[in-house]
């Protein structure tokens, strides 16, 4: 037996519904795509208006979770070939523009997904050169 996702009530830490009951509710994983050679970095102002769109989004239920991601020169990556692994240390020189963070999102429709990066984007301004990916997430049966 199963229960619809949409009929499952979602609860914040604080106890409080995220949705009304009968509003069905998908999860978006929206990505940002930063190229990590610009040598611009976030003002004390855009970090502080970023905490409280952060916050206001956590309270109404619609960001779920969200982080930046170190730079590729500390990562890795594990590929698959022929049946085969192997492990690739970064900085990866071909790649112009990578995931810098990402946010998973519950909207009730793509539209409001992509109006919640909208309103992401629009925190930082006219000097940032930044786009975010939106895809909906697969729900587990």
């Amino acid at each position: 037996m199963s229960i619809l996702a949409g009929l499952v009530r979602r609860f914040h830490e604080s106890g409080h519904p995220a949705r009304s009951i009968l509003e069905t509710t998908m999860r978006f994983l929206s990505m940002v795509r930063v190229n990590e050679n610009c040598s611009l970095q976030p003002s004390e102002q855009l970090m502080a208006d970023m905490g409280r769109l952060i916050e206001e989004m956590k309270q109404a239920g619609v960001l779920l979770d969200t982080a930046g991601l170190r730079p590729t020169a500390e990562s890795v990556r594990v590929r698959l070939s022929a049946g085969q692994t192997r492990v690739i240390d970064g900085p990866f020189a071909e790649t112009k523009e990578v995931v810098g963070g990402f946010a998973i999102l519950e909207a009730a429709s793509r539209e409001e997904a992509i109006a919640l990066t909208h309103r992401f984007l629009r925190v930082h301004g006219d000097e940032w050169e930044i786009e975010c990916e939106v895809r909906q997430m697969e729900e587990a049966c």
